[in-house]
């Protein structure tokens, strides 16, 4: 098998030898959801409703933070695959500043949450469901913190919508449906079977538990958790405290006071580990956020304790190939970005973690250029190649890696399934289903600069509702893994974060922003997000377009979720790529999957700071919606 340097004039010579060769992408499709277009501020979410939730903040005077703030209340309430108990992940442009700043509201693992613990009740990995399946709650205090630092608002004017609505709003099809088709396992937790399934009849299993599609959706005991914040906010205030003061004696109250103790003491009930110190000494971080260049535009995600700077790396890898003269999703195209997806993503499998438990994470050599140029050859420009392998990043942070016993004997699939015993895991999920679970996407910008993406998550249906609280509990733990032998950097410990999907993205173009975009789907989102961005800067779409474009998706990668399975050259493609196109991909090594739409749920917004002006987009895959003025 030969390999070449890819030299844009080998590429081109090479696309069109192997029959793949396609145009670059046609300049004014139609998309099925127009662009949207702002002077002033745009919100884009998973729902319409939690977009209206951010206009309504901005007509306030709100700044993009408080709109975000508003939104991630508001989907949270309407469990738009997330609950008040998840976990926010957020960048935000500083305008005063000119930096990206990073934001770590993902919850821990609870004290007594051991490898051994979980291995003495059968389980191979965490579960996925279920009282012993959450981290600690990340979303109150990740709202509650960034509306503190970089808000403007009250947080009594930014609950206010999810306030509303969870005193009552009618039910979409979505969570409503969920709920009845998870009403088995909702039945086994006590608060959660009184407010997700309001008929249920003991007698009668042929009726109807859930709401249906339409009704009006109460949650009185998380409409009441709600207002407690804000009378904390209102007392602290009434005491003399500033803005932001207040806003943290909010924070306290859930952390440390009454919320704490009921929150605690029924997850306990239940079968949980919490302990009161759990949150108590959990802390939002703002941290500093990794980034790479990609012919000349600078990509930012979290770090390792998401799966964020896989893209980066897979950018690296591709900056070198003339990727519009291969022409948009041509054969050669696809097995390229797969290829160069499949070498980034085996990196992430074994070395991304917690970057706060020792040793460190190489993240400098894994993104460095020089890494990306010596992993460059294994790229296989012929074939897919199942057996893609970790690198080694440590010489090119000038260090010697402590793992490398570990990295030689790394497999691609993990050698054990998960066990699910009867109370701590869910089987009605296709493994599918559990590679794009859960999340929503939030994107905000404002005309005085300010710009967020967000990926919240966690606390889906079917969630574990904590007591008297009305919060639903994350299901996180499942991200862990218990061998070192498949990543010795997310290997589960009381106190640690896992290694999570969720990942918001910002773009900057000299200096200035460019682009915020994020994407719901698990295991899913980086390699949405990658084709997302290639489909802007390499193939000069609008941002609507971008996020309809017709994605591919690889389950090559190991699952962040359940058995953490990997299929390796499995490649799911939208019915539109044509024929003789799938024909030479599964020549080339790959299973083939054909679907009416491949899951790319992707909103964003692109700042366009020549003219002073946002185009929002919201994809037309589900619910995603956004609002612009």
């Amino acid at each position: 098998m030969s390999r070449c340097f890819p030299t844009r004039s080998a590429l081109a010579v090479l696309a069109l030898l192997c029959g793949s060769a396609a145009p670059t992408f046609a300049q004014s499709p139609r998309t099925n959801k127009p662009i949207l277009h702002g002077r002033h501020w745009v919100a884009v979410t998973g729902k319409p409703l939690a977009a209206s939730a951010g206009a309504l903040t901005f007509a306030k005077g709100g700044n993009a933070i408080d709109a975000a703030c508003a939104m991630l209340a508001a989907t949270c309430t309407m469990w738009d695959t997330l609950g008040w108990g998840g976990e926010t992940q957020a960048l935000i442009y500083h305008p005063k500043t000119g930096r990206v700043i990073g934001v770590n509201a993902l919850g821990v693992a609870p004290t007594g949450a051991t490898v051994e613990f979980y291995r003495q009740k059968g389980m191979d990995f965490p579960p996925e469901y279920g009282p012993l399946a959450a981290v600690t709650p990340g979303t109150p205090g990740g709202l509650m913190v960034m509306l503190a630092e970089f808000g403007t608002l009250s947080l009594a004017e930014v609950l206010a919508p999810a306030i509303e609505m969870a005193d009552g709003y009618p039910i979409e099809a979505q969570a409503a449906d969920t709920m009845e088709r998870f009403r088995t396992q909702i039945s086994a937790w006590p608060d959660s079977r009184r407010v997700f399934l309001p008929h249920l009849d003991p007698k009668d299993a042929s009726r109807r538990a859930a709401p249906q599609p339409g009704d009006i959706f109460r949650q009185p005991e998380l409409a009441a958790t709600l207002r407690r914040l804000v009378e904390a906010e209102r007392a602290a205030l009434a005491a003399g405290r500033d803005r932001k003061s207040a806003i943290m004696a909010a924070y306290d109250r859930f952390y440390r006071g009454d919320i704490a103790q009921e929150l605690v003491a029924s997850v306990r009930t239940q079968g949980g580990l919490f302990t009161l110190r759990d949150l108590d000494t959990w802390r939002v971080q703002l941290e500093e956020p990794v980034s790479t260049t990609y012919k000349g535009v600078e990509v930012y995600k979290l770090t390792t304790w998401t799966q964020g700077p896989a893209m980066l790396q897979a950018l690296n890898l591709l900056e070198p190939f003339d990727l519009r003269a291969m022409g948009y999703n041509s054969a050669r195209y696809i097995h390229t970005v797969y290829q160069a997806m499949n070498l980034a993503f085996a990196d992430r499998d074994f070395y991304y973690g917690d970057p706060a438990f020792p040793p460190a994470e190489p993240i400098r050599g894994l993104l460095s250029k020089d890494y990306a140029k010596a992993r460059l050859p294994l790229l296989n420009l012929e074939r897919n190649d199942p057996r893609a392998r970790p690198g080694d990043p440590y010489p090119f942070q000038g260090e010697t890696n402590p793992y490398s016993a570990l990295l030689e004997k790394w497999t691609p699939t993990p050698a054990r399934s998960a066990q699910r015993p009867a109370g701590f895991q869910v089987s009605a999920l296709t493994p599918d289903e559990v590679f794009r679970i859960g999340t929503t996407s939030i994107q905000a910008a404002d005309a005085s600069g300010w710009v967020i993406s967000v990926t919240p998550s966690g606390g889906w249906i079917p969630a574990v509702i904590a007591g008297r609280t009305g919060i639903g509990l994350s299901q996180r733990m499942q991200s862990f893994v218990f061998e070192p032998a498949m990543n010795p950097f997310n290997v589960l410990e009381p106190g640690k974060r896992p290694r999570v999907t969720l990942t918001p993205s910002l773009a900057l173009k000299q200096g200035k922003p460019f682009l915020a975009f994020s994407v719901q789907g698990g295991d899913s989102q980086d390699q949405n997000l990658l084709q997302f961005f290639l489909n802007v800067v390499e193939f000069d779409m609008d941002v609507q377009q971008a996020a309809e474009a017709a994605n591919f998706a690889s389950y090559q990668m190991q699952s962040s979720f359940g058995d953490h399975r990997s299929e390796p050259g499995r490649l799911e493609v939208r019915q539109d790529v044509p024929e003789w196109v799938r024909t030479q991909l599964t020549r080339m090594g790959y299973k083939v999957e054909t679907l009416p739409r491949v899951y790319a749920p992707t909103t964003a917004i692109r700042i366009d700071s020549a003219r002073g002006t946002f185009q929002g987009a919201a994809s037309d895959t589900g619910e995603d919606y956004g609002i612009a003025w």
